[in-house]
């Protein structure tokens, strides 16, 4: 229980007695007052009548009769006995009767028991009344007593428990302050209670703890750990840059002040926002640690760097350092590391294969054009007659050049797309001519497997932003990949939507379908799904999606494994 509660709920009951005995003592002394005036006004007062009484007829003069006639008055205005009615009445009869003759001793002796019977009377009233009072006073006295014993025993308990409870903790904190001072890191205040001193005990432990995790770390251990670490970094081939917490650079090494082309005191210690007003670099660096601060490890697309008088391909990667301070729960961004690795090498060896692959692609069309030329001389019966088996001969020959044809034309394509030299002609065009034109192209291929086109294209669509020639090309490439996995006389699905800003294009097949671990490595260059026995590259779509990517749009599949696949062309509408 809290230290807090604990002194509420004492000096409150505390109080609360203290209100209840105030209470109880001002009604017992209340109803002393009422018993005691009732004395003084009922009976003494019946008495001081009786004694005037008897004074005025011991005098006998005229004036001394009617003083007693005033008292007899008083006294039948001020009856409040059982039995004084008719004694008053007595007194009264014979009083009127010894006016008549006053020379009667008799009559007066009679008046004079009547008064003494009187007051008597009265005298017993006053007895029982102050029986009465005292068994007030006794009662008052009984429970002014328990109020005040429970008073005395509360305040009792409060002052044996309370001081220690207050006092020894802080003892005891007080002796493990003296011991963090005289640097016994180690001293430990451990309070099983969950009052303040319970927290104020957690507190101290953590303080402790982060006291002697300090006293431990030895300066010079640190520097030469410090030491350490910039040598290693600045042995890293690569360009590195610590950020703190506030985007300041607190390190960088020295291809990384090489590429940024400034001094190491123009950068070290200074805010990146301020550097980046005069370094293009360094704006492109922090770009996306000013947008968002989440995530580790985020790689950006190869940025190309000129430095030391050559061009160089660098890869970024970002990384959040996160660490839990000592003592608490929940991590604390202390900083970014941001790594540029040189790629330079790759990047040249890649341009090297794409235009070897180029180069080879190029001078492959000229011989296989040559060989179907050659081909379609040979079927010519003019030239001369083939038998069946040099018939099957060429045809076998035929295929095989078709396909060769068609792997160069992919080769050629995929190094457009890596060199980036893809030539775009992006006019406004109409969908249906494009699909008609795809669809025209596959119509002898998809009669092979008996397969029919289910088309939904509405009368009046919208054009598209989109190259006629590459668009159709990935279509047709569509519509021959959905001909090849569907089963024999099944049906193709293809229709045209119009949506708010795209038009969208969707090709539906009724094959096997693909897994769901291969959903998302579609799209990626030279992937075919395991166990196919389809031919293929592994090119088409990963062209498909560079042609529609660079026209702005957007491709998509669609899958469940054993129904069949649905790939989705987004078009941009004309601004």
């Amino acid at each position: 229980m809290k230290i807090k509660t604990k002194l509420t709920l004492g000096v409150g009951l505390l109080f609360l007695l203290i209100i209840l005995l105030s209470v109880v003592g001002a009604k017992y002394i209340n109803e002393l007052k009422n018993d005691t005036e009732n004395i003084l006004i009922a009976n003494y007062n019946s008495l001081e009548y009786s004694r005037n009484m008897l004074i005025a007829l011991d005098d006998g003069t005229e004036k001394a009769f009617r003083k007693f006639e005033t008292n007899l008055q008083n006294q039948e205005n001020n009856i409040t006995e059982i039995g004084e009615p008719e004694a008053t009445a007595e007194i009264r009869s014979s009083f009127e009767t010894f006016k008549l003759n006053n020379s009667d001793i008799s009559l007066e002796s009679t008046i004079r028991k009547e008064i003494f019977r009187l007051m008597d009377m009265n005298m017993q009233a006053i007895q029982r009344k102050s029986e009465v009072a005292k068994a007030t006073a006794d009662k008052a006295v009984f429970w002014i007593a328990i109020t005040g014993t429970m008073c005395f025993l509360i305040a009792f308990v409060l002052l044996i428990n309370l001081p220690s409870n207050i006092a020894n903790p802080i003892k005891k904190l007080t002796e493990s302050t003296n011991q963090i001072a005289a640097e016994n890191y180690s001293e430990r205040v451990r309070f099983e209670s969950h009052s303040e001193f319970g927290q104020l005990a957690k507190s101290f432990n953590t303080m402790a703890q982060k006291l002697e995790e300090f006293n431990n770390s030895n300066l010079a251990k640190l520097m030469k750990e410090k030491k350490r670490i910039e040598t290693l970094i600045n042995n890293m081939h690569d360009p590195v840059i610590g950020l703190d917490e506030n985007l300041k650079v607190i390190f960088a090494n020295e291809e990384a002040i090489k590429i940024i082309g400034m001094n190491e005191t123009e950068i070290i210690g200074h805010h990146t926002q301020e550097l980046a007003v005069k370094n293009d670099l360094v704006r492109t660096l922090i770009q996306d640690l000013l947008i968002a601060e989440s995530g580790n490890g985020i790689k950006s697309k190869p940025m190309k760097i000129y430095a030391d008088n050559k061009e160089g391909y660098f890869e970024k990667e970002t990384l959040h350092i996160s660490v839990v301070p000592t003592g608490e729960q929940t991590k604390q961004l202390i900083g970014h590391f941001i790594i540029l690795r040189n790629i330079t090498e790759h990047k040249e060896l890649d341009f090297a294969k794409t235009n070897f692959i180029a180069t080879v692609s190029h001078e492959f069309k000229t011989p296989i054009s040559s060989i179907k030329m050659s081909l379609q001389l040979l079927e010519n019966e003019e030239i001369g007659k083939l038998n069946d088996e040099q018939k099957n001969l060429v045809e076998s020959i035929k295929d095989d050049a078709s396909r060769l044809l068609k792997i160069t034309g992919e080769l050629l394509n995929m190094t457009q797309v890596e060199s980036g030299n893809i030539q775009l002609s992006i006019l406004p065009s109409d969908p249906k001519e494009i699909l008609w034109y795809a669809i025209n192209a596959t119509k002898t291929q998809a009669d092979q497997k008996q397969i029919q086109f289910e088309i939904n294209c509405p009368e009046n669509i919208s054009n598209v932003q989109a190259d006629n020639e590459k668009t159709a090309w990935v279509l047709t490439n569509l519509i021959s990949n959905a001909i090849r996995y569907s089963y024999d006389n099944s049906i193709i699905y293809i229709s045209i939507e119009d949506a708010i800003n795209q038009v969208h294009i969707s090709v539906k097949d009724t094959g096997q379908g693909i897994a769901p671990q291969y959903k998302d490595k579609i799209f990626d260059r030279y992937f075919r799904v395991p166990g196919t026995k389809k031919e293929g590259t592994g090119l088409g779509l990963a062209i498909s999606k560079e042609f529609i990517e660079a026209q702005g749009g957007q491709i998509a599949v669609d899958s469940e494994f054993g129904t069949g696949s649905t790939f989705t062309l987004a078009l941009n509408k004309p601004v």
